[in-house]
């Protein structure tokens, strides 16, 4: 099999993440944190929709990682983020850690919301 080394030009990838961390480019981000492909800081959580909110037309889908297990989005988060053009695909943590590095290697319109695995 043949392995080709993924690039992201200047775009922030995940590089790793642990207990209550995520690195993204030369940062460590601690607790809940809202990553995109220019920026990742702090993110309030499930609670705090103005942050991904900010994103409409600037991506297609967030990616919501929920910790280590996937549960329920609260209803009021999703269908804010659909009204203004958002989809909201929830997941355990590390897979959204690691779609968001494949959509992102493929040019998309992407970022990713997620909480800490502990």
């Amino acid at each position: 099999m043949r392995l080709t080394e993924i690039t992201y030009g200047s775009a922030l990838a995940i590089e790793s993440y642990g207990p209550g961390f995520f690195r993204v480019g030369t940062h460590v981000l601690r607790g809940a944190s809202l990553i995109t492909p220019w920026d990742a800081g702090a993110w309030g959580g499930l609670l705090d929709m103005a942050a991904p909110l900010s994103l409409a037309g600037k991506i297609d889908v967030l990616l919501v990682g929920l910790g280590p297990e996937v549960s329920v989005i609260p209803r009021g988060f999703r269908l804010a983020l659909e009204e203004v053009g958002i989809g909201v695909e929830p997941m355990n943590t590390p897979a959204a850690c690691r779609t968001y590095n494949v959509l992102l290697g493929e040019g998309r319109r992407i970022a990713a919301a997620v909480l800490p695995v502990p």
